[in-house]
């Protein structure tokens, strides 16, 4: 999906449900299903948790030691705003949940601090 097709029928969908996120967020969130896919040897339903880790591994490429402000810029301060775009994306019909499938999944999945901060290898905070 074309980033000009997003903005002019679907993000006005989005924006009657949800306004806390920037419209690059939920473009980052189904680039990182697509990154998450694209590691698999075939395609099949990804977890929250499997979701929110392909978030961080692709902001981290993009963005470098700037990820976490990037994603904060955009309203993704947390592992759960991950699960709110993803069921916002949902309620919308563009993408497809299983039943199984929940807004907690994505609860506390990582700390941003940590894998953002504290974890790169030339930080001092970890030693």
């Amino acid at each position: 999906m074309t980033e000009l097709a997003f903005r002019e029928g679907i993000m006005d969908q989005i924006r009657l449900r949800e306004q806390r996120f920037d419209e690059r967020a939920y473009l980052f969130v189904l680039a990182a299903l697509e990154h998450c896919q694209g590691r698999l040897t075939e395609r099949r339903h990804i977890t929250g948790p499997e979701l929110a880790h392909a978030c961080r591994e692709l902001a981290l490429q993009r963005f470098g030691v700037m990820a976490r402000l990037v994603l904060l810029h955009w309203g993704i301060a947390a592992t759960i705003d991950i699960g709110d775009i993803v069921f916002t994306l949902v309620d919308t019909g563009l993408l497809v949940s299983q039943p199984q499938d929940s807004r907690t999944d994505f609860f506390g999945v990582f700390d941003f601090e940590d894998v953002f901060g504290r974890e790169y290898p030339w930080s001092t905070a970890h030693v």
